[in-house]
């Protein structure tokens, strides 16, 4: 089931998005942008890679979690997952990102001021 993209500003007046899984939980977090479109370019690249398994980057926290990183195919990380308590469940967190991007609509909250 698809999820949805959020586009927001951050306190620092940043655009990012957010991709949610369909039960509202937050799977990945981009980094900050300028301009609004490059946050629309990032969601597109999310819904373009996000089936390709060579696309993700897992890798283990100093706390001893583990996240993982969606990259674009020039290696540019799109975005970043939350920390996952065990290597199984992150696994489960990349799973969930190719069902909620796929056919997700896009929420633009900084037009809602």
């Amino acid at each position: 089931m698809a999820g949805k993209f959020e586009i927001y500003k951050d306190r620092a007046g940043a655009f990012r998005f957010r991709l949610k899984a369909s039960n509202g939980e937050n799977v990945l977090a981009s980094e900050g942008y300028k301009a609004k479109s490059s946050a629309k370019n990032g969601i597109a690249s999310v819904q373009k890679n996000c089936a390709d398994a060579a696309c993700f980057e897992t890798q283990k926290t100093r706390g001893g979690k583990f996240k993982f990183n969606l990259k674009a195919r020039n290696r540019q990380v799109i975005g970043t997952s939350q920390s996952y308590a065990t290597e199984a469940a992150c696994r489960n967190g990349i799973k969930a990102i190719a069902k909620a991007a796929t056919g997700a609509k896009v929420d633009d909250l900084t037009a809602k001021s």
